[in-house]
C-alpha cells in the first residue's frame, strides 16, 4: 500500500429492486372472540381472530385463525387473509357499479357513490373498504349483525365485481356502448 492512497474494504451491497419486493399490507382486526370446548375435564379456552389485510390500493382480503393465545390467533389470520387477497375493480375512487353481496344470512349493498361522499359504512365493511382502497362508496347492511358474516358478504360482493373492459369485451360492444 502506498502513502496517501486508501484501500477499501467494503464489498458493493445490491439493493433488491422495487419491483421484487412484497407490497406492503395494512392489517387491522375485525373480531376477536374467546371460544370455548368442553371436554371430559372441563373447557379448553381458545380464541378466533378475523383479520382484514389490504393495500389501500385495490387489493383486500379477510382471514381467520384459532389459537390458545390472541397474537397467535392474529398471526394465523392474518396469514389466512393474504392467502384470500382479492383485486377490486376502483373507478374514480368507487366501485364501477351497484352490487348485493350475500353470505349465510348476511346481506350487503355496495352502491358507487360521487367523488367527496367518502366512506359511508359502519364495522367490518367500513374496514374492508378502506383497506381495499375505496373512497366514495354507500354501503347498507341487511337482515345479520354478525361481524364476521357481514365481512364475508361484502368480499363476495366485491370479489363478483367485473371492470368495464371484462364486460365490454364479453358483451362484443364497443367503447362508449357500455353505459348505454
Amino acid at each position: 500500500m502506498r502513502p496517501g492512497k486508501v484501500e477499501s474494504s467494503f464489498k458493493e451491497i445490491k439493493v433488491p429492486e422495487m419491483e421484487n419486493m412484497e407490497p406492503m399490507y395494512e392489517e387491522q382486526v375485525i373480531q376477536i372472540r374467546r371460544v370455548t370446548k368442553v371436554v371430559k375435564g372441563g373447557k379448553n379456552l381458545r380464541f378466533s381472530a378475523a383479520v382484514v389485510v389490504g393495500d389501500k390500493s385495490g387489493s383486500v382480503g379477510l382471514g381467520t385463525g384459532k389459537a390458545r393465545e390472541v397474537p397467535l390467533a392474529i398471526k394465523k389470520a392474518v396469514a389466512d387473509a393474504k392467502k384470500n387477497l382479492i383485486n377490486v375493480p376502483i373507478i374514480n375512487q368507487t366501485i364501477p357499479y351497484y352490487k348485493v353481496g350475500e353470505f349465510g344470512a348476511a346481506r350487503v349493498v355496495l352502491r358507487p357513490a360521487s367523488p367527496g361522499t367518502g366512506v359511508i359504512a359502519g364495522g367490518a365493511v367500513r374496514v374492508i373498504m378502506e383497506l381495499g382502497g375505496i373512497k366514495n362508496i354507500l354501503t347498507k347492511s341487511l337482515r345479520s349483525k354478525n361481524t364476521l358474516t357481514v365481512a364475508r358478504a361484502t368480499m363476495e360482493g366485491l370479489k363478483e365485481l367485473s371492470r368495464p373492459d371484462e364486460v365490454q369485451s364479453k358483451r362484443n360492444l364497443k367503447e362508449g356502448e357500455l353505459w348505454q
